[in-house]
């Protein structure tokens, strides 16, 4: 029933109570008593909730929007921790070897390192104390300290930690009741546009908690050197909530906070988390093993432009084109060759080079792998049996620099000259790169100092005679396919010109 026909009700039934047919005319009340009657049991009625609709639609989902932020902050708050590290400062590191140079023995001798601290975030994840954070978190950290959310404090020990992901297990001892652990989800159930709520001690500050949507899901940031598969959210992510929890409204744990976008070193609308199906996998290796397990393939693999894709005559930009083949990796002994597109593994059609990473590394190594391929334009099913991911390579030796091309914006020197300091490779021929210039087209296709080019367009080069030869035969307007090494891996990058209106060929 709507205000007026309540209204209207509520006039009828004062007028028949006032004025009933069967009570004596003496004794029924004045006209002034029947008004004054009326308005207060009138006033009374239209304020009660059951006729009075002072709440708005949009004022209840207001509500219980809120209710459900606050159910969350209560659900996932006991089991966020502050994590706090410390870092002895090594007597032999470079900075002190260069303040001894510059100040004497005898006055750093006497001087007391300050210890490195660092702040983070991380969340319970079981009852026996274990506690997920990042890598970068606890770093190499001497001393490890964990703060809960009622203020007291103990302190914790790593129990294992993996740089590809950016992802660290520590421990606490369980002496008295630990605060109940988080909830993990599944992070492939969530969904772009979906609410989250991110939590941890941003800042420094403990227990702060900020929600925003899921803006995208699958990104990478490093360009292909780790494990990404990163929730993009905007929900608040500063200093300090690395670590910490990406929880859904229902207070399940979905991601680990972990980096940001930033001019400022602050929040600016994007921020980034590690999908928890990633993070379980990590974390239940490093519990039970100390390490990470990983599938290898035994590739080096790139993303396709479409420049290389056309000089490949491949139609899509889609999979990953093989640009190395390690001689001792199951590629290798399976038939892959440099120049093969992986267009699908499994079941899994092959999108990216960051799918195709993850896909490969969430295998048992053993595991028999169908991979199709596409050479030369034609598809072919190869058996692959993954092997297990070595260890992580050292760094490249630094390059000297000198000289500079002025149409490529490179220059080089044959291996094996007394000018060029050879790199971390196994190989004897070939022209490595000494100089690149910022804005040359060498730059542009991603050729760094100590890259080794090792043929132009299929044809292999060990002189810079053949070289010069190769690059003229070429076409820099419809593009020159080059095989690069770079760090021991080989990979294809394309050099190509861009032509101006008027210096077009008649």
């Amino acid at each position: 029933m709507n205000v007026d026909r309540q209204a209207q009700a509520l006039v009828f039934n004062l007028i028949h109570k006032n004025h009933p047919s069967t009570t004596p005319k003496a004794q029924r009340p004045t006209m002034r008593q029947t008004v004054l009657s009326f308005a207060a049991l009138a006033l009374s009625a239209l304020a009660s909730p059951a006729l009075a609709e002072t709440t708005s639609p949009g004022t209840r989902l207001a509500e219980e929007l809120s209710q459900a932020f606050e159910q969350v902050a209560e659900g996932i708050t006991p089991s966020v921790v502050t994590i706090s590290t410390e870092t002895k400062v090594k007597k032999n590191s470079k900075g002190n070897e260069a303040l001894k140079d510059f100040l004497g023995e005898d006055f750093m001798d006497k001087m007391v390192p300050t210890p490195q601290r660092g702040l983070g975030t991380g969340v319970i994840v079981d009852e026996q104390g274990h506690i997920l954070t990042n890598n970068h978190v606890i770093g190499d950290a001497d001393e490890v300290t964990v703060r809960f959310s009622n203020e007291k404090t103990v302190k914790a020990k790593v129990v294992g930690s993996d740089p590809r992901t950016d992802l660290a297990v520590i421990k606490i001892k369980v002496k008295e009741s630990l605060p109940k652990p988080a909830k993990l989800g599944d992070s492939e159930k969530l969904k772009i546009g979906e609410w989250v709520v991110a939590a941890g001690a941003s800042f420094g500050l403990d227990n702060t908690i900020t929600a925003g949507i899921v803006s995208a899901k699958g990104r990478a940031l490093s360009g292909g050197s780790q494990y990404e598969d990163f929730i993009q959210t905007d929900a608040a992510i500063n200093p300090g909530n690395s670590g910490g929890p990406l929880v859904n409204l229902k207070s399940e744990v979905v991601g680990i906070n972990t980096a940001i976008v930033s001019k400022s070193g602050g929040y600016m609308g994007i921020g980034f988390a590690i999908p928890i199906n990633m993070a379980k996998q990590v974390m239940e290796s490093l519990i039970s093993k100390g390490k990470v397990t990983r599938g290898w393939l035994g590739v080096g693999i790139q993303n396709l432009s479409e420049d290389l894709a056309s000089s490949f005559n491949y139609p899509s930009t889609e999979g990953a084109l093989v640009g190395h083949v390690d001689v001792k990796g199951p590629a290798k002994k399976a038939g892959i060759k440099q120049g093969d597109i992986i267009v699908q593994a499994g079941k899994e059609q092959i999108k990216n080079v960051n799918q195709l990473r993850n896909f490969i590394a969430s295998l048992k190594p053993g595991t028999d792998l169908p991979v199709l391929i596409v050479r030369d334009g034609r598809k072919d099913t190869v058996k692959v049996e993954i092997g297990e991911l070595p260890s992580q390579p050292e760094d490249a030796p630094e390059v000297n620099e000198e000289g500079e091309d002025e149409d490529l914006g490179l220059t080089i020197e044959p291996l094996g000259d007394g000018g060029a300091r050879k790199p971390k490779s196994t190989r004897t021929t070939g022209l490595m790169v000494t100089e690149v210039a910022p804005q040359g087209l060498a730059a542009k296709a991603e050729i760094r100092p100590g890259d080794i080019i090792v043929s132009v367009n299929g044809k292999d080069v060990t002189t810079i005679s053949q070289f010069k030869d190769a690059i003229a035969k070429g076409d820099l307007a419809k593009g020159i396919r080059l095989v690069v090494e770079s760090q021991g891996m080989e990979r294809f990058a394309f050099l190509r010109q861009s032509v101006t209106s008027g210096e077009e060929d008649e």
